[in-house]
């Protein structure tokens, strides 16, 4: 099995979108805010995700974890219940989609974060996703400020409490920004990278593990420059915290969303196997074609068919390591083959 462990629901109806902008623009006409969320059928939840099946069966993955569009989480936008109201409605139709076809896609939930706001104030949408809905994992978004990091630093205790319900759901979390509202940094041309890299350095620094030895994070977009300066990080690791890097292995995961043969070779050479998760997000961030290839960019499973690796890695980045971090999926997986064969 090929799955997918970044995927995120781009392919949206234009109701979902045109509930958005009447909610956004509530906050200045309280008037224009809507009564309810929007009323889309299955027809048309159905015909939103044909794009990405399409490309599911071209590419040839199995499942996709499945989010809500990233860039338009958008915390910085609004207050706590423009947050918490965008998120329900959003982890709602993921969810829906998951149910329409539980063989393609497997929910993963947006969390209704807002600057200032405590991250303990989103553990109440996360319970519900988890324990009512289904859902095998979270975004959490280190800077809900969109680009300009004005509250603490990812491992401050302000976000234990967070972190102690994802262990105790056992739910791993993807470390992703939203949208950028800062000029100076292009949302997944720097922002995506720059918070991938901070987040990285700012475990680094920490005792989170230590703190929370079961917690796990996946670092995507290859994990920005982290494993590009592998060595830098390595030697900052043993002068400022007087141990070995290798230790964050037990609770940091990379995925290969990195668009081009030779980025994706020089992750695998640096990060072992057992922490490369196979992911595309596709299509999101980079949407066209390689000239010099003809091939899609974001067509990330022909740079893992093409490395060097035994039989043994290639199936852990593609299934085995999704499997081990994502627990719930694997239960989920379990039972469906289960049921197929009774």
């Amino acid at each position: 099995m090929i799955i997918d462990i970044h995927g995120h629901y781009t392919t949206e109806p234009q109701a979902l979108h045109s509930f958005r902008d009447k909610q956004l623009a509530s906050l200045a006409d309280p008037a224009r805010r809507p009564s309810a969320p929007p009323d889309i059928s299955d027809e048309a939840l159905l015909k939103s995700v044909e794009p990405q099946l399409k490309l599911q069966q071209e590419r040839g993955s199995d499942l996709t974890l499945f989010s809500p569009i990233a860039g338009l989480m958008s915390h910085h936008l609004g207050n706590e219940r423009t947050s918490l109201e965008w998120a329900r409605v959003s982890n709602d139709n993921v969810h829906r989609v998951t149910q329409l076809y539980p063989d393609n896609f497997a929910p993963v939930c947006q969390l209704p974060q807002s600057p200032g706001a405590p991250p303990a104030n989103s553990i109440p949408e996360l319970r519900r996703c988890v324990e009512e809905l289904g859902f095998v994992g979270c975004n959490v978004n280190p800077d809900p400020t969109g680009g300009y990091w004005t509250g603490k630093p990812f491992t401050d205790r302000e976000w234990y409490p967070l972190f102690e319900a994802m262990c105790d759901l056992d739910v791993p979390g993807m470390v992703h920004v939203a949208a950028s509202c800062n000029p100076n940094f292009h949302g997944t041309g720097a922002h995506y990278i720059n918070a991938d890299t901070s987040v990285f350095m700012q475990i680094l620094q920490s005792d989170l593990f230590k703190d929370f030895p079961t917690l796990r994070l996946v670092i995507p977009h290859g994990g920005g420059a982290v494993p590009y300066h592998w060595g830098r990080y390595r030697g900052m690791s043993l002068e400022m915290m007087e141990r070995p890097l290798e230790g964050l292995f037990d609770n940091i995961f990379f995925d290969t969303c990195v668009y081009h043969r030779p980025g994706v070779a020089l992750l695998t050479e640096v990060i072992p196997a057992d922490n490369v998760l196979f992911g595309s997000e596709m299509i999101g961030a980079v949407r066209g074609k390689d000239p010099d290839t003809g091939q899609y960019f974001d067509d990330t499973k022909r740079y893992v068919d093409a490395l060097p690796i035994t039989a043994e890695q290639r199936h852990a980045i593609f299934e085995g390591n999704a499997r081990r971090v994502f627990p719930r999926l694997d239960a989920k997986l379990n039972a469906r083959a289960e049921r197929v064969s009774t």
